[in-house]
């Protein structure tokens, strides 16, 4: 360990011993265990900062601190022998990510003193010693040197949420979201673990980076034209690929098993923004991001992630528009979101995901903590027809609120504009070419539209018009520990996009690609993770319109216009005195929307009419076949038993008469087979 990298492990160490002096001493602190959050995220803030600089540097670090397993194994590429081990990688990429974590992670916890301590919250030791447990779970995740690693972190990601969501127990409804989403991210960690055991049975190694990583030995599997079990080598790389994104379509809630995320608004709004912005749901794409050499090799893999992110991001967009409760609005976004940075990365766009993921974080976190100070306004009611005329009466979280809400919706010149659109021109000219690719791109542009539209209705009922309500009118105020998260995370919405400026530097030709610089190891990076040495093995082709530069305008142009337009369709409907609902409008089509196009019905429907039928099936046969043939065994065994017993009596003249018998009958079989009698 050398230089200011031997501190790294203290990262995710800060959280851990928070969340150890939270639960032990936290009913006994002052601020409930508040304050050792508290301390603990800014020391990893502090050094995830270090970490950044001494990259930026030209220093990188990559350190296998504990070996816990060694085997000797014959893989199928002939490696003798593996090893499961801890380690540490920062690269560009991990020490980008440990920032973000940690960042949001100590507002985070500086905003839950105005949201839990002033309100009376009970049970804050418990609370404050998840948020740490969580905390470190992430950024232990973030910098794994190593795909099992990875996967151990990932899962106590999981299990850090379902605490988190359901920390109110006492209520029926958040211990059922807890359990919905233990279960259904759950469902898709099955097949991550069985990809994680199928790659180190293939290449006898997890390490993401090296020369013994496997993505190297995937890329000489390939290029040898081997068979993988059975499999060419691209293909298996394909299979393999595909069964880690079951984990990760898991986590980042994608369509099909996106369902969980709503109803895990039943947990705290501050465990909200933690969970959307910077922690579980981040985690999914991050995965695919660290992996993104591995998928790089698989131009299906990569079709089918595109695929996957732009209908789910148009698929959550119209199921946003509906909704009434503004923590629904925004867990909708969410999933559409990450829909988006799916998108990027499956055309190939590693910068332009990266990018979104950090862009996300920032007016996602803000725009949940906004959430949250309107929740506290409002004496806990959420539902956005019950509020309006905030705007004058809560000025700092509706600038602020504002400042997400423009992000999110990719107006320019906010953050959330310059990362979209780097995506969809990214899935753009890769769809020129790519029929597949072009359908992804063309649900990604129509869902700016709904994004838009969906945003800017929340921020018209939530803030403008008249008051609705007595709460409405006569708002609990809200102290500046609530307020200054707000505001530095404000200011991140409106000034992060100046990280890459791809559509100027494009049109004039500007090194202002800060971003891509970063990730393609410009300052420092390890060999073979870095956007150049990723593009070399995409198999991509990509098309213009006319220009490089007239594409892009075009891109940018429609993205935006599109945008504005579902903006100004909610400011007409919506930006009113009195709003009123247009739901009933839809008809048919707003009652399927609204009740999520029956995606819990049809889960429901695959456990109760498929699922629980085949266990019971598998019951029966457990216990008539497997369980009768064991105990028949036993049973013959008992029966011999039972009647070998009575021929022993103890009578010496029985046992010589016996004796007798058994001589005689030996010399008959004897003389039959021995052809005495002939």
């Amino acid at each position: 360990m050398e230089g200011v990298f031997s501190y790294a492990p203290a990262i995710a160490a800060f959280p851990l011993v928070a969340f150890v002096v939270a639960l032990a001493f936290g009913k006994y602190m002052p601020k409930k265990g508040a304050l050792a959050g508290i301390f603990a995220t800014a020391g990893s803030l502090l050094l995830s900062v270090v970490m950044l600089v001494a990259v930026a540097s030209g220093e990188v670090y990559h350190e296998t601190l504990y070996e816990w397993a060694v085997g000797d194994a014959l893989t199928e590429v002939g490696t003798d022998g593996i090893e499961f081990t801890f380690g540490i990688l920062i690269d560009p990429l991990s020490a980008l990510m440990l920032v973000i974590v940690s960042l949001i992670a100590f507002l985070v916890h500086v905003f839950s003193l105005g949201y839990m301590n002033a309100e009376g919250e009970t049970g804050l030791p418990r609370y404050y010693a998840g948020l740490g447990l969580f905390t470190f779970s992430m950024l232990a995740f973030v910098y794994a040197d190593n795909l099992l690693m990875a996967f151990m972190f990932f899962e106590l990601v999981g299990l850090c949420s379902f605490l988190l969501i359901g920390f109110w127990f006492r209520t029926r409804s958040a211990p059922s979201a807890a359990k919905k989403a233990f279960l259904v991210t759950r469902f898709g960690d099955y097949f991550f673990l069985i990809g994680v055991v199928a790659i180190a049975a293939t290449f006898g190694t997890l390490q993401f980076a090296g020369d013994e990583s496997f993505v190297v030995a995937a890329e000489t599997a390939i290029a040898d034209g081997e068979q993988l079990f059975g499999f060419g080598a691209e293909t298996w790389v394909t299979i393999t690929g595909l069964l880690v994104l079951g984990g990760v379509v898991g986590k980042s809630a994608q369509f099909p098993l996106h369902t969980w995320l709503p109803d895990a608004m039943e947990g705290p709004t501050t465990v909200s923004a933690l969970i959307h912005a910077a922690t579980m749901v981040a985690a999914g794409v991050y995965l695919v991001a660290r992996m993104f050499g591995y998928y790089a090799q698989s131009p299906t893999a990569l079709a089918i992630i595109a695929f996957v992110g732009g209908f789910t991001a148009l698929f959550a967009a119209t199921m946003g528009v509906v909704k009434d409760d503004i923590k629904q609005v925004l867990a909708y976004s969410t999933i559409s979101q990450y829909g988006y940075m799916m998108l990027g990365l499956g055309v190939g766009g590693y910068v332009a995901g990266v990018f979104h993921l950090m862009n996300h974080a920032f007016f996602k976190a803000l725009l949940f903590l906004g959430a949250g100070s309107v929740i506290v306004l409002m004496h806990h009611e959420q539902d956005m027809w019950k509020m309006g005329g905030l705007k004058d009466k809560a000025p700092v979280t509706y600038y602020t609120f504002l400042a997400g809400a423009l992000a999110l919706a990719g107006i320019i010149p906010f953050s959330g504009f310059w990362s979209k659109d780097e995506i969809l021109y990214d899935a753009m000219i890769v769809g020129l070419e790519e029929p597949v690719i072009m359908a992804a791109y063309a649900m990604g542009l129509l869902a700016v539209f709904f994004t838009g539209f969906y945003t800017f209705r929340m921020v018209f009922l939530t803030f403008h018009g008249e008051p609705r309500s007595e709460t409405a009118e006569n708002p609990h105020p809200v102290g500046w520990s609530i307020k200054a998260p707000l505001i530095v995370l404000g200011v991140l919405a409106l000034v992060a996009g100046i990280a890459n400026l791809a559509p100027v530097a494009k049109l004039t030709g500007l090194d202002i690609t800060f971003l891509e610089f970063w990730l393609d190891g410009e300052y420092g990076a390890i060999e073979g993770l870095t956007y150049s040495a990723y593009g070399e093995l995409l198999a991509y082709e990509t098309g213009v319109v006319g220009s490089e530069q007239l594409t892009v305008a075009i891109a940018a142009g429609v993205s935006l216009l599109l945008a504005f337009s579902g903006a100004g369709v909610a400011w007409k409907l919506y930006n009113v005195p009195e709003p009123t609902a247009h739901k009933e409008k839809l008809g048919s089509v707003g009652k399927v929307v609204e009740d999520n196009y029956y995606q819990d019905e049809y889960q429901v429907w695959l456990a109760e009419g498929l699922t629980l039928p085949l266990a019971r099936a598998a019951d029966r046969f457990d216990q008539t076949a497997i369980d009768g043939l064991v105990d028949g065994v036993s049973t013959a065994s008992l029966f011999g038993g039972d009647r070998m017993k009575r021929i022993q009596t103890g009578l010496v003249t029985n046992y010589a008469a016996l004796l007798v018998a058994g001589f005689i009958a030996l010399l008959v079989v004897l003389g039959l087979y021995g052809g005495w009698f002939l």
